[in-house]
């Protein structure tokens, strides 16, 4: 039985990113250089108001300039993509991102699509995608990245070792396969990528020596799917209703947490674990897009 010492403090690691970004910032700043964010929310949605508010108030404690553009439900097709447009062109933000999911009859792919990839830090656009696949990445997606990030500063290293990823998603299953599987410093993993079509889906987890959970179905990995001594980063968050809980619900993972972390060498808890990490590296993502364009118009 692995000791129980096992977690990934993912709130301690993000703390630590947060402040090495607030030190750069700082740096930037004494130059009279400052980062910006810009969020663009549509509509009333509550999970994404709260979404925004956070990232803009993780912008301010690290010295970063934040905007906030709310656009009513009935925005059009053309308003949204005018006001994308808008911020490509403001070089007082280096980074634009536009909060999903948007109201009905707006075209969530086109939207992204307008983005500047250069100032594209949720690391969605075409442009930035392919970038990843051919092992050249400029952003990557924020969760998988901080999936990355806790594997290194945990000293995981996948190299030659078997990860296997539940989830295909564009946002988490797929650039982290891509991440695992690259070429480089973090990577050179032998990679499998599972989903719901998967037949024996525990014979595959089972080999994993790194197992990233992100499908997005509570518990579904329990202790029999997974080997002695794996390393296990759950990214699901999945609400739960659980009638002795004053919200009514509780929150839980893709993992059954409490069967399979005594097999486990280290484990994300849910929550704690990859959560923190995403806002963190949104932050950092903001930081290289500022330095890709400072270094662009000194050189033009």
């Amino acid at each position: 039985m692995t000791e129980m010492n096992n977690l990934i403090d993912g709130k301690s690691v993000a703390t630590d990113i947060r402040q090495e970004v607030k030190d750069a910032v700082e740096k930037r700043l004494n130059a009279g250089r400052q980062p910006g964010l810009a969020l663009i929310l549509v509509g009333e949605d509550a999970a994404s108001k709260v979404y925004v508010n956070m990232k803009k108030k993780a912008c301010e404690e690290v010295g970063m300039r934040s905007l906030i553009e709310r656009m009513p439900a009935e925005t059009t097709q053309t308003e949204l993509m005018a006001k994308v447009e808008e911020i490509n062109n403001n070089p007082d933000y280096n980074g634009l991102l536009v909060q999903s999911p948007l109201p009905d009859g707006l075209d969530e792919d086109a939207v992204v699509r307008a983005i500047n990839p250069m100032k594209d830090v949720d690391g969605f656009h075409p442009q930035n995608v392919g970038l990843l696949t051919l092992g050249q990445r400029r952003f990557v997606p924020c969760t998988p990245l901080g999936v990355f990030e806790l594997l290194e500063r945990y000293n995981v290293d996948p190299s030659g070792k078997h990860a296997v990823v539940v989830g295909r998603s564009h946002l988490v299953g797929m650039p982290m396969a891509l991440l695992l599987s690259q070429k480089a410093r973090g990577g050179n993993a032998t990679t499998t990528i599972c989903h719901s079509r998967t037949k024996d889906l525990g014979a595959m987890t089972r080999q994993a020596d790194i197992l990233v959970a992100a499908i997005g179905r509570p518990e579904m990995i329990t202790a029999d799917m997974v080997k002695e001594g794996a390393v296990v980063i759950d990214v699901g968050v999945n609400r739960v209703e659980d009638s002795t809980k004053k919200r009514g619900y509780r929150l839980t993972g893709d993992v059954a947490f409490d069967e399979v972390q005594p097999k486990a060498s280290l484990i994300t808890p849910v929550p704690g674990g990859v959560g923190p990490m995403t806002v963190a590296l949104l932050l950092k993502n903001t930081l290289l897009a500022e330095e890709y364009q400072f270094a662009a118009k000194i050189s033009s």
